[in-house]
Parts: structure tokens; C-alpha cells; sequence
């Protein structure tokens, strides 16, 4: 049988939240505010690593990327226009 110890050091982090919010979150006590802090941090990093990789490889420039934004816009746009005359 082998054991093996993990030691993985935390960093601690002070974050500020509106005071409203705090007061919602006092409803549900029952909830460990920081994991659910830690979950949302580790799936924020895990998206941008998958863009990172996405994008890695990628030969478009800002300047590409500006245009397919306006097409995208004047798309959305349109259909926009469209359903509001319905």
C-alpha cells in the first residue's frame, strides 16, 4: 500500500461584493460562499485555457476579427428589424 501526500498551498483572495448582494447571500448560509467563489474561478479559467487553444493557431487579426463582428452586428441587426415588423 503506498500513501501519498498532497500538499497544494492556497492564496487567499479579499473579494468585495455590493452590499445587496451580501444580504441575498445571508438567506443561504447553508452554502460555503468561497467554494462556490473557487468553483466559479476554476470554470472561468478552464473557458479562457480552451480559447487560448482555439485561438492559438488562428491567422486572423484584430482587423479581421473587427469585420466579422460587423457582419455578425448588421445579421443580428436585420433579423431584429424583420421580427419587429411581424
Amino acid at each position: 500500500m503506498h500513501i501519498i501526500n498532497v500538499v497544494i498551498k492556497m492564496v487567499s483572495m479579499t473579494l468585495s461584493i455590493p452590499a445587496p448582494l451580501a444580504q441575498r447571500m445571508k438567506k443561504h448560509s447553508e452554502l460555503n460562499w468561497s467554494d462556490v467563489a473557487r468553483q466559479a474561478i476554476k470554470q472561468k479559467i478552464r473557458d479562457l485555457d480552451l480559447l487560448d487553444k482555439l485561438v492559438a493557431k488562428s491567422q486572423m487579426t484584430s482587423r479581421d476579427v473587427e469585420e466579422l463582428d460587423d457582419v455578425i452586428k448588421k445579421g443580428l441587426w436585420q433579423r431584429h428589424k424583420e421580427l419587429m415588423k411581424a
